[in-house]
């Protein structure tokens, strides 16, 4: 039997089957993505105890478990459905980048400045900060980019108000609060901070081979700062697609950190005084921790000083150049034993850049440490008493802000630093390999 052929229905019929699977596919995509960032995702926080989500890891595993047998008591913590769908959410809001407060076609083009802003779960202080930031003249050019480690509806919703200026959310995709049952959260097979390591060996904890310095074992905790910071670092350099071909600064702030009201307008005129008088400037500082009365007589002086990780991380104003010899120290950056991204910065303008950093700061600082709630600190919090006592000087000063130009006070001679202080807290491998994996990960 012989089948008679027609070129024109097998063609119709083959655009129909085409387009249909088209719309199914379409609509299953739509729909994903429909579902990782609508309700009740982004209005609600994580379910789970201490705010916290069980999660495997899905990154390339940099583990030393060979170096030692697992511990059979502890089994390996099992996926957690609603752990993928934040997974996928955090990744999918850094792949889109949709920027809010911008124009109807969602573009924009950035100016001479970019603030990245680092966040963790310290809503108080970042209510305090965005209200600076309200304050402040010229805000409506700039990109602000919030950068979490921490899912907050609570943060979240402070972040949604912010109308005066153009907002990006990207998300730290390696927080303990995603993987918090192992590495890069806390591992139950990990070692015991103060457990020795004969005995962690014994023990056949994973990590048994690699405590820090002073002998002890990583907490997750106070690796996530320093992972969180040299992540954010690449991102916004390389990874945020409208900053491609920007040449301007990245201003990095943190949560805690409160911004004087002609900020922008002093650092404009930084960056000029920078390029004509002080090429050798490696970085601006927006102020020191030093506490001052009054503005009187410094508020148009900024000073050429040798960069100091204790006095001028706060305000770190990086151009692309000083960015790209940064990574050039990727392995001593992720190798160096301190859990500190500002201490380990210094060891690095000693160890591996051309030269040690040369920075241009205000005598009047036009930023402040609000926070008095790191890490370490246990007793209660007062960000209202501390910001009113930063509102109270730069109200008593307002005649003195706004400088029509700026000029050098004073240029320090180059002083010799002497290694800082190594805090341990980073002698863990894996913390060493995944640090290196960022330029290579989204």
């Amino acid at each position: 039997m012989r089948f008679r052929i027609y070129k024109r229905k097998v063609l119709i019929l083959t655009l129909v089957v085409a387009a249909c699977g088209f719309v199914l596919w379409s609509s299953n995509g739509r729909q994903r993505k429909s579902d990782a960032l609508g309700p009740p995702l982004l209005d609600a926080d994580p379910v789970r105890g201490a705010g916290h989500l069980a999660v495997s890891v899905g990154i390339r595993r940099v583990s030393n478990e060979s170096a030692a047998p697992l511990v059979p008591a502890v089994p390996r913590p099992e996926v957690d459905n609603l752990t993928l769908r934040y997974r996928s959410l955090v990744y999918q809001l850094n792949f889109d980048q949709m920027l809010r407060n911008v124009g109807n076609d969602g573009t924009w083009s950035p100016g001479e400045l970019v603030l990245v802003v680092q966040v963790h779960n310290r809503p108080e202080y970042l209510r305090l900060l965005i209200d600076s930031l309200r304050k402040a003249q010229g805000i409506q050019e700039v990109l602000v980019i919030f950068s979490h480690d921490f899912w907050s509806a609570e943060i979240n919703s402070l972040i949604s108000r912010v109308d005066f200026c153009p907002v990006l959310q990207v998300f730290f995709p390696f927080s303990i609060q995603l993987y918090p049952s192992e590495f890069p959260g806390s591992d139950p097979r990990d070692c015991p901070r103060d457990l020795k390591k004969n005995a962690a060996l014994k023990l056949g904890c994973i990590n048994a081979e690699y405590p820090d310095s002073f002998g002890h074992y990583r907490e997750a905790k106070f690796s996530q700062t320093k992972h969180h910071w040299w992540w954010k670092l690449h991102f916004v350099w390389e990874r945020v697609k409208v900053l491609q071909d920007y040449t301007g600064l990245i201003l990095f702030l943190e949560e805690d950190h409160y911004l004087a009201p002609d900020f922008y307008h002093v650092f404009k005129q930084m960056w000029k005084l920078k390029q004509q008088e002080c090429p050798g400037c490696d970085v601006l500082s927006l102020g020191t921790y030093t506490t001052i009365r009054s503005f009187y007589g410094i508020a148009d002086k900024v000073d050429v000083k040798t960069w100091k990780s204790t006095e001028h991380n706060m305000g770190l104003a990086l151009t692309r150049d000083a960015y790209q010899k940064l990574i050039e120290c990727t392995d001593t950056f992720c190798t160096y034993d301190d859990y500190n991204w500002d201490w380990t910065l210094q060891y690095l303008t000693l160890a591996c850049l051309p030269k040690i950093w040369k920075v241009l700061v205000p005598q009047a600082p036009r930023i402040f440490h609000a926070g008095d709630c790191g890490m370490h600190h246990k007793k209660t919090c007062r960000p209202s008493t501390q910001s009113a006592q930063i509102e109270s000087l730069l109200n008593s000063n307002k005649q003195y802000m706004f400088p029509e130009t700026l000029v050098i006070g004073e240029k320090f001679p180059m002083a010799a630093i002497s290694p800082p202080r190594k805090n341990g807290g980073w002698g863990d491998i894996r913390d060493h390999e995944l640090c290196k994996s960022y330029r290579r990960l989204q």
